[in-house]
C-alpha cells in the first residue's frame, strides 16, 4: 500500500491550531513564508512517498548485520540515506553558517514525521545527527563546530549519542566510562556503551560519537560527567577521515522490531576524543541533544501511527466479510469504524501537541523569551510520552483491524507494532517523562500548567457560540485538570505525585487533544467537526478516571509488597 504524506494536516495545524504565524512573523524565521513552507512540505513528501516508503519492508526482512567489524545496512538504505542527505533534510533547522537551512523546528518536525511514517528504521539515523548538531551548536568550541557541523549537516558524516551502559540505564550517573587527558588537548576515552542506535553504517564517510565519560577528578553521579566527541575515523589536517580510532562495534542487538536500524554494543579502548563543553558539564550538553530528541521520538510514534492507520484503512476498504452494508467491506461494520476513527482522532491530537511543542521551541529560539522556553519544556514530556503511546496503541489497533491477517507477517501490519514499541522506552521511558512532568515541570508551582489551561478555557469560551456542547466538555475537562494540578503541587512527598504521574500526563494530553480538536471544529470543514465530535464525546471523557487515579497518591500502591505480587 503506498504511503500518502498528510501534508494538508500539517498546514492546517500550523495555520489554525499551533500558532505558526507567530513564528513566521519573527525576524529570525522571516524566510518561513507560506510559499517556502509549501515547497518544503511538498518536496519532503515526494521523497518520503517515492524513495523511503518502498524501503520499509526491506529493513524488516533484511536487517543490518555485522561483517568483519563493519555494519552492513539493509538493501536500499544507502540510496535512501543519500536522498535524505542530498535533499538537505538533515539540516533543515541547522545554522546557515554551517550549511543548514535555518528554518523553524516546526518544519523539521513535520518532515521527520513523514520520514518516520515512510521508514522509521532509516529515519532514526538523521534524527540522531540532528540531535548532535544541536548539541554542538550550543556547546562545542569554534574549532569543533567548523570541522564537524558542515559534515553532519551535509550528511557526509553521521552522528550518534552514547549514554547507556550495562549497569547505567536511566541512572546515567552510574556510568563507568572514563576519559584520561592525553596532554595535547585530546582525551583517551575508554568504556563500553550499549543500545547505540546507528553506531555504524556502510554509507557515510565517518560516524561521530558523542560519548559521556568521567574525567579522573569527576565526582560520582551526574555532576562528574563530561561529554566527548569520539569519531570513528580521526580527521586529518585537512579535515578528512584519517586513521581508524580505537573503538569498535562489539555486536548488534537482536531486537523485537526496527530491524533495519542497527543497535550496537560499542567498545572504546583509549579512543581519541575531544571535550565538548566544560569539564563535568556533560549532562547539560547532552540534555540539549536529548530534549529535541524527545520531541523527535514523540513524532516517530505519530509517524508510525500514521503509517499503521493508512495500512489498516486500505485493508478495511478492500476486505469483504460478513453482511456489511454499503460497499460490503469491513469498514461498514460499526466496530471497525470505531477502531479507525479512534486511530485518526488520536493521531490528530498527538500531532497537534507535537506542533505546539515545536512552535514553542521556535519562539524560544526567535525571541529568547523565558515564557516560551518554559512552555516548550512543559510540553516536551507530554509530546514524547503521548506521541509514542498513540503510536503503540494505533499500531496495535491496526493489527486488530486486519483480524487474523494482522497476525500474519506478510500483510506488514505487525511491523508497525514491532517497530514503534521501542519509542516508549528510548530517550527516557514514558514513566520517566511523566515523573519529570509532575516533579521538575511543576517546580514553578504549576504556573506553566495553569497558563496552558487558561488558553484551553479561553478557546472553549470562544467556541461556545457555535459548538456549545463540545466547548463545554473541553472547558469542564480543563477545570478538572486544574484541580488535580493544584492537588499535585500541594504534595511535598514526590512519591505521592509519582504514583499517579502516568495517568496525569495522559489526562493532560487528552485535554490538550480536546482543545486542538475544538479549534479544528471552529476553523475546519464538516469532516474535521465530525472527528472533533468523536474525540470530545468518546475519548476526552477518559480524563475523569485518569485524574481520579492521579489523586489517589502512593499509600495504597506502596502497601502492596513484592510478596503480594507473587502470591
Amino acid at each position: 500500500m503506498p504511503y500518502r504524506p498528510p501534508v494538508s494536516d500539517y498546514r492546517f495545524l500550523m495555520d489554525h491550531v499551533a500558532g505558526f504565524s507567530d513564528v513566521a512573523a519573527t525576524d529570525r524565521f522571516a524566510e518561513a513564508t507560506p510559499d517556502t513552507v509549501d515547497a518544503i512540505l511538498s518536496e519532503a513528501a515526494k521523497m518520503c512517498q517515492e524513495v523511503l516508503a518502498p524501503l520499509n519492508r526491506n529493513g524488516d526482512l533484511h536487517p543490518a548485520y555485522l561483517e568483519n567489524g563493519v555494519v552492513r545496512t539493509s538493501p536500499g538504505f544507502a540510496d535512501g540515506y543519500k536522498a535524505i542527505a542530498e535533499g538537505g533534510w538533515i539540516g533543515i533547522s541547522a545554522s546557515p553558517e554551517s550549511g543548514g537551512m535555518g528554518l523553524p523546528m516546526t518544519l523539521t518536525t513535520a518532515v521527520n514525521e513523514m520520514m518516520a511514517s515512510a521508514c522509521l528504521a532509516l529515519q532514526l539515523n538523521p534524527l540522531m545527527s540532528q540531535g548532535q548538531i544541536e548539541a554542538l551548536e550550543h556547546h562545542a568550541s569554534d574549532e569543533i563546530k567548523a570541522l564537524y557541523l558542515p559534515k553532519l549537516i551535509s550528511g557526509d558524516w553521521c552522528g550518534t549519542m552514547n549514554l547507556t551502559e550495562p549497569q547505567a540505564g536511566s541512572d546515567v550517573g552510574a556510568l563507568r566510562a572514563k576519559a584520561e587527558p592525553n596532554g595535547d588537548g585530546t582525551y583517551a576515552v575508554s568504556g563500553q556503551k550499549i543500545y547505540i542506535s546507528w553506531a555504524d553504517n556502510d554509507f557515510s564517510e565517518n560516524v561521530c560519537h558523542l560519548v559521556l565519560a568521567r574525567l579522573p577528578d569527576g565526582v560520582q553521579g551526574t555532576k562528574g560527567i563530561s561529554l566527548f566527541m569520539v569519531p570513528k575515523f580521526i580527521p586529518d589536517a585537512d579535515g578528512n577521515p584519517g586513521k581508524q580510532n580505537d573503538l569498535r562495534v562489539v555486536s548488534l542487538e537482536h531486537k523485537m522490531g526496527l530491524h533495519g536500524s542497527p543497535t550496537a554494543v560499542m567498545e572504546y579502548d583509549g579512543a581519541t576524543g575531544w571535550l565538548i563543553g566544560p569539564e563535568h558539564g556533560g549532562m547539560a550538553a547532552m540534555f540539549t541533544m536529548m530534549n529535541n530528541a524527545r520531541l523527535g521520538v514523540g513524532v516517530q510514534g505519530i509517524g508510525a501511527a500514521e503509517g499503521a492507520l493508512q495500512h489498516a484503512l486500505a485493508y478495511a476498504q478492500d476486505r469483504k466479510q460478513g453482511k456489511a452494508a454499503g460497499s460490503g467491506t469491513i469498514i461498514e461494520h460499526a466496530d471497525v469504524r470505531r477502531m479507525l476513527t479512534t486511530m485518526k482522532a488520536d493521531i490528530y491530537a498527538a500531532r497537534a501537541i507535537a506542533m505546539m511543542n515545536a512552535v514553542a521551541i521556535d519562539m524560544t529560539t526567535a525571541t529568547g523569551d523565558a515564557g516560551w522556553k518554559v512552555r516548550a519544556a512543559f510540553l516536551t514530556p507530554i509530546c514524547k510520552a503521548f506521541g509514542t503511546d498513540v503510536g503503540i496503541d494505533v499500531a496495535s489497533t491496526g493489527v486488530q483491524v486486519h483480524g487474523g491477517m494482522g497476525f500474519i507477517e506478510e500483510t506488514g501490519a505487525a511491523q508497525y507494532s514491532r517497530d514503534v514499541r521501542v519509542t516508549a522506552i528510548y530517550e527516557g521511558t514514558n514513566g520517566i517523562q511523566a515523573m519529570d512532568l509532575v516533579a521538575r515541570k511543576l517546580m514553578d508551582g504549576g504556573e506553566a500548567a495553569f497558563r496552558l489551561l487558561e488558553e484551553i478555557e479561553q478557546g472553549a469560551e470562544a467556541a461556545k457560540g457555535t459548538h456549545p456542547e463540545l466547548a463545554d466538555a473541553v472547558w469542564q475537562a480543563a477545570e478538572s485538570l486544574r484541580e488535580t494540578t493544584e492537588w499535585l503541587v500541594e504534595q511535598s512527598d514526590l512519591n505521592q505525585r509519582f504514583a499517579g504521574a502516568v495517568p496525569y500526563l495522559r489526562a493532560f494530553a487528552r485535554v490538550l487533544g480536546g482543545h486542538a480538536h475544538l479549534a479544528a471544529a471552529l476553523a475546519g470543514d464538516a469532516t474535521r467537526t465530525k472527528l472533533a465530535t468523536f474525540y470530545i464525546k468518546r475519548l476526552l471523557p477518559e480524563h475523569t478516571s485518569l485524574l481520579a487515579h492521579a489523586q489517589e497518591g502512593a499509600d495504597d500502591l506502596l502497601a502492596i509488597s513484592a510478596d503480594d505480587l507473587a502470591a
